[in-house]
């Protein structure tokens, strides 16, 4: 057998060596406040312009299982980041589930208000669609 290095069962002291020991002597150099990492991470602004385009928010129930749910859809110039970035925001003010698929934004329930609302700020020109 292969000598394994065991941990005493008794009630003797353990020999440990922290692997973080040799971190106590380095000297840490301050760095400026534009290099520094966060340990949170901090969103990325949405860009606001005058008009960014028509959106549709249109409200769905077909094929699911009864359910409402908020569509945004018809998003020009617009990266997949930024979609995500405001479904997260849409999902925090409504307080719903919510996900991006296939180019459109889907928020759980009838959240056409507050969607609309999140939309004029980023710069779009929302437009309820369909029923």
């Amino acid at each position: 057998m292969k000598d394994k290095k065991r941990l005493p069962t008794d009630d003797g002291p353990t020999k440990w060596a922290s692997p973080f020991a040799a971190l106590k002597q380095v000297e840490l150099t301050p760095t400026s406040p534009a290099r520094s990492v966060s340990t949170q991470s901090e969103p990325v602004p949405i860009a606001h312009k005058k008009n960014r385009g028509r959106v549709d928010i249109i409200r769905q129930t077909a094929h699911r299982g009864g359910k409402t749910v908020t569509v945004v859809t018809g998003f020009i110039g617009i990266g997949l980041a930024e979609k995500e970035l405001l479904a997260k925001q849409m999902q925090k003010a409504c307080g719903a589930g919510g996900t991006v698929k296939d180019g459109r934004i889907e928020i759980q329930g009838d959240q056409r208000d507050a969607v609309a609302r999140i939309l004029i700020d980023a710069g779009f020109r929302p437009v309820f669609a369909g029923g």
